[in-house]
């Protein structure tokens, strides 16, 4: 496989706050990425440095082959990176329908399309006309992944999917995920439920203080569960 996302010695701030610490990290095309790590060791600072929202002062990024100096959040969408973001961000004066063709705002090609999001979601097509901020939070969570899907990405980043969610809507989700990457489009995971990250996810990339510490494959198995819950245990 070919590296699709690629960062290299990352400095990375918030203002004068040094976040990331020589953060290094890829996912290749069609790979399915778990983030892993204890609260407030940078997880979100790398999300936010792929889309330019922290500041990246040394360190190299580059996406699909091509090397980003200025990450910006609309540069991210148009070269094929969607984000389902921590608290999904609704927009809270828009239908169901109404969000979800933002997301295909950036006029990218590909398989994904308001019939074939309604086709994996037939709760979102239920509820088309319905504001967005009035489904429960599964469902919102739902509107989320599909509005990222409408960009048609290569690459989705998934900022903590399952927060708050009835373990019910996790195992939806759970499907939802590995068809999604059976079609080709790679995800960075962001995710504090190990049994979700053992479904989904090839390989995992554990985090502290704002740096890769450890990684591995990721096994479908009691070992492997007990291994990655090791990195996030406070």
């Amino acid at each position: 496989m070919s590296n699709l996302l690629s960062l290299k010695d990352i400095q990375a701030y918030y203002g004068s706050a040094h976040i990331l610490h020589g953060m290094s990290l890829h996912v290749d095309a069609g790979e399915s990425v778990a983030l892993i790590g204890r609260n407030g060791v940078g997880k979100t600072t790398v999300v936010n440095t792929i889309l330019g929202l922290a500041q990246m002062k040394s360190g190299s990024l580059s996406f699909a082959g091509k090397g980003i100096s200025r990450p910006r959040p609309y540069t991210a969408a148009q070269t094929g990176i969607a984000i389902v973001p921590q608290g999904r961000r609704i927009v809270a004066n828009l239908t169901v329908q109404e969000n979800l063709l933002t997301g295909a705002a950036t006029g990218r090609k590909g398989p994904w399309s308001l019939p074939e999001v309604y086709r994996l979601f037939p709760i979102l097509e239920t509820r088309a006309h319905t504001p967005g901020t009035a489904l429960s939070g599964g469902q919102q969570q739902m509107l989320a992944v599909g509005r990222a899907l409408m960009a048609n990405p290569s690459l989705i980043l998934l900022d903590e999917p399952t927060e708050g969610l009835a373990p019910v809507i996790i195992d939806q989700l759970a499907e939802v995920f590995n068809s999604i990457a059976a079609q080709g489009t790679a995800l960075l995971m962001i995710e504090q439920n190990m049994s979700l990250v053992v479904r989904v996810c090839h390989r995992y990339l554990a985090m502290a203080k704002g740096s890769v510490v450890a990684d591995g494959l990721v096994q479908n198995s009691r070992a492997s569960l007990e291994d990655l819950e090791s990195h996030v245990t406070v």
